[in-house]
């Protein structure tokens, strides 16, 4: 996880990068992830990103094309997406998915779980070519932990059927199934406005840094260079053009499990620390716990979220 742009940076990044414009009334926290940091922008010219490659699928399942912005978001320090489950319908109010690590209320702790709190926060929506079209806004934070996942939430005021309507944007679909190692991947950035296209490498068991502990995570190749403010972007099956994971972390100096540098845990306690490499946080367990209209119920069968 990486430290977000200080306000001064995030206009220059904003006149200078192409990034997304930031929103003044979200506050950004600090400390570790792969929001949006000052160290990273000399990076960004030379991070590993690809032409537009496929598009995101919409509600009714079309024909796949070349993966581009569409349905992505921007925050003021991380990246997201607009994202429904299989079930959902076009009157559902929408869902923006974000990481944990990327709410405005700072990092939640180990073992703390946010359930249905109120927020406002708003999100850049994002058309195919990366232009901002529109303000989105939250209801509320409908979840949010860095416990076993790294992963926020939001319930907007509108619904899908409104997005599509207005903005002609699709949602993205989280799949249901787990992801397969050599599965070819492309990571749409709606702050920086830029995509990493890499494979699947593995799994982790469990991967550490600092006080933070997630299970089963998802380890890129080596092209998927992400960097500060890719936090919280979609992993997109190129195949399927569905979302298997969240882009949320990487290691950046070699260091072994602390902040800005996971380290890998077998199932025996051996530690891997693998510099350079990136990580992301499953997403095919969210579906099982939303259900009619959206609404969130952790008791569901086959919910295994952290609860709080």
């Amino acid at each position: 996880m990486r430290k977000p742009l200080a306000a001064a940076f995030c206009a220059l990044a904003i006149a200078g990068a192409g990034a997304a414009p930031a929103t003044a009334a979200d506050a950004a926290p600090t400390g570790v992830g792969k929001a949006a940091d000052t160290g990273s922008a000399a990076s960004v010219v030379s991070g590993v990103v690809t032409s537009v490659e496929q598009a995101l699928s919409g509600l009714t399942g079309q024909k796949a094309k070349a993966v581009n912005f569409a349905g992505t978001v921007a925050l003021s320090n991380c990246s997201g997406s607009v994202v429904r489950m299989p079930d959902s319908e076009a009157d559902d109010p929408a869902l923006v998915m974000t990481n944990g690590h990327c709410l405005e209320s700072g990092f939640p702790g180990p073992g703390e779980v946010l359930v249905d709190k109120a927020s406002s926060r708003t999100f850049g929506l994002l058309n195919a070519s990366g232009s901002r079209v529109a303000t989105l806004r939250a209801a509320k934070l409908a979840y949010g932990t860095m416990t076993d996942t790294d992963v926020a939430l939001y319930q907007l005021t509108t619904t899908y059927a409104q997005i599509k309507s207005s903005y002609n944007i699709n949602p993205l679909t989280l799949n249901d199934s787990h992801p397969v190692a050599g599965t070819a991947i492309s990571i749409p950035s709606g702050y920086w406005k830029r995509i990493y296209s890499c494979t699947i490498d593995g799994f982790v068991p469990t991967l550490k840094e600092g006080d933070w502990t997630w299970k089963d995570s998802v380890r890129y190749t080596s092209a998927c260079n992400t960097i500060g403010g890719t936090s919280g972007s979609p992993v997109v099956d190129q195949a399927t053009n569905k979302v298997v994971a969240i882009n949320n972390t990487g290691n950046e100096d070699g260091e072994r499990c602390t902040v800005n540098n996971p380290c890998e845990v077998d199932a025996n306690g051996n530690v891997t620390v693998r510099q350079g490499i990136n990580y992301a946080q499953e997403t095919y367990g969210i579906p099982a716990c939303f259900g009619i209209g959206n609404k969130l119920d952790l008791s569901a069968s086959g919910c295994t979220l952290p609860k709080p």
